[in-house]
């Protein structure tokens, strides 16, 4: 069920042609698009949108667009939920402070409404992020995280209230194999993304000290030739490990699969994590995989997803 409110008043408007929502892993907020008889419905920019499945809440956001074209009588209307409000851009100078401790700060700052934020463990030392983007500020402090824990977490706007989750708890029970979709592709890169020699450096300025910390892989810069990444580390960073950590996380081939009309499930969001089972000629994947982008199609009853997916070989 689609509903807009605005003025106070909540109205139930019939989508023409369906309604399409899309989430994506990073740096994008859960959107909403569909199209309505213009005339009837007051709607502006800034009125808030609800969307729901058989009673289940998909999406709450706030309307950012809205388009007219020639005659026809039809409204087509974008909708955003609270992640566009990250695409703000602000400066921010914190220390000693974990990851779900940023988030929560940076949605008092913005007066966004959060749900459950897990602790995140890791505690960042020292950052200065200028001119960024509350989107990059983030993403920066969960690869941190990452990088130094091997943790991973997902963000994302569970109706209308932000939540940082753990990776693991948004694992689905949900198998996609060749009768679950109409079509797939597939791309196989060494060139983006992918390295087999890590080189982390630390530098300390007052002792005049320099410390270098390198992982690599002999056996795959034998095929590949050597591909290396070169960053500086913190004091308070565990150099051999974050250096591990990278190097297990980049060094292999880089694939990206796309699933084209598969059999929609509401669960499905960007950030979970499914079974799939497709014969990709030269390769069999059957494993779990990671929602990096999914567009949800609601149309005459029929409800079909296109999905890209990373995860157990797969990565871009």
């Amino acid at each position: 069920m689609l509903r807009i409110t605005h003025g106070g008043r909540t109205y139930e408007p019939p989508a023409e042609g369906g309604v399409k929502w899309e989430t994506s892993r990073k740096g994008a907020p859960g959107k909403l698009q569909f199209t309505v008889l213009d005339g009837g419905l007051p709607v502006e920019e800034g009125d808030a949108v609800t969307f729901s499945v058989d009673g289940r809440g998909l999406f709450y956001g706030f309307v950012f667009t809205l388009s007219r074209s020639g005659a026809d009588g039809r409204l087509s209307i974008t909708a955003y939920d609270q992640l566009r409000y990250l695409k703000n851009k602000d400066n921010y100078i914190y220390q000693n402070k974990a990851a779900g401790e940023l988030v929560q700060m940076i949605a008092d700052d913005f007066s966004l409404k959060t749900g459950a934020v897990a602790a995140t463990g890791y505690r960042i030392p020292y950052r200065v992020e200028d001119g960024k983007t509350l989107f990059d500020i983030i993403e920066t402090a969960l690869d941190l995280t990452y990088e130094n824990t091997g943790k991973e977490f997902v963000l994302y706007d569970d109706f209308g209230k932000l939540r940082l989750a753990a990776a693991a708890e948004l694992e689905l029970p949900l198998l996609i194999d060749e009768t679950a979709a109409e079509g797939f592709s597939y791309e196989s890169s060494i060139d983006r993304g992918t390295y087999n020699k890590v080189k982390l450096l630390h530098e300390d300025g007052r002792k005049k000290l320099r410390q270098i910390f390198v992982r690599e892989d002999a056996e795959t810069q034998k095929t590949w030739g050597v591909l290396q990444s070169f960053s500086h580390v913190s004091g308070d960073e565990d150099g051999n490990q974050k250096a591990q950590t990278l190097l297990k996380e980049h060094n292999k081939k880089m694939k990206s699969l796309s699933l084209r009309k598969a059999a929609g499930d509401v669960r499905v969001r960007a950030g979970s994590s499914l079974w799939v089972r497709l014969d990709l000629k030269n390769e069999r994947v059957d494993r779990q995989m990671t929602v990096q982008n999914v567009k949800h199609s609601f149309s005459n009853g029929e409800h079909r997803m296109d999905l890209t997916l990373e995860g157990g070989g797969f990565g871009g």
